[in-house]
């Protein structure tokens, strides 16, 4: 599912404390000849607050159906993600769609500055301080993607030094 990002360690959701959060259901409705035939789209992030994050989509003509299909999928696509002292490493942009996200690390006690659908993602995720700004689409779906799509951005510094193959005092210093 994540092709196209480098350095993307997946995790396999086995003896992990995973909780989820509820970003959204939508009622849906297929117009048939019959009538109409309604449905609910669930989609939900799920973490274990230490790194580890996935999010999934369910749909079921029940909103508790879709809700926990979303989960069984959310848990099938968990990856982690670097952290750095309760906050993201380095500024980041992601987009999916039409929407698209900008996080920014934040100090110690600044807390999670963020809206719907990118707390939830954030707060799975185990982050504490972070700025956030949602540009474009408010699309809960496509706002969660770009999000996760920031998040798999991320590199850490030692990622960085391996890469380039120098040591840790050269990334910071020269």
């Amino acid at each position: 599912m994540y092709q196209k990002y480098k350095n993307v360690e997946t995790v396999k959701p086995g003896g992990l404390e995973l909780k989820d959060r509820l970003v959204g259901v939508q009622r849906v409705t297929k117009v048939t000849k019959g009538g109409r035939a309604f449905g609910f789209s669930a989609i939900v992030v799920v973490g274990d607050e230490n790194g580890v994050v996935g999010h999934g989509l369910g749909k079921s003509k029940e909103v508790s159906e879709a809700i926990s299909k979303s989960v069984e999928d959310a848990k099938k696509n968990l990856v982690r993600i670097p952290l750095l002292k309760g906050t993201i490493p380095h500024e980041q942009k992601g987009k999916f769609g039409g929407a698209r996200v900008l996080l920014m690390p934040a100090s110690t006690g600044t807390g999670v500055i963020a809206g719907g659908a990118i707390r939830a993602v954030l707060e799975a995720v185990g982050v504490h301080d972070v700025l956030s700004k949602n540009q474009g689409s408010s699309n809960p779906h496509n706002v969660v993607k770009a999000t996760f799509d920031a998040l798999l951005q991320l590199r850490s510094a030692e990622t960085v030094a391996k890469q380039r193959g120098i040591s840790m005092n050269k990334v910071f210093n020269g």
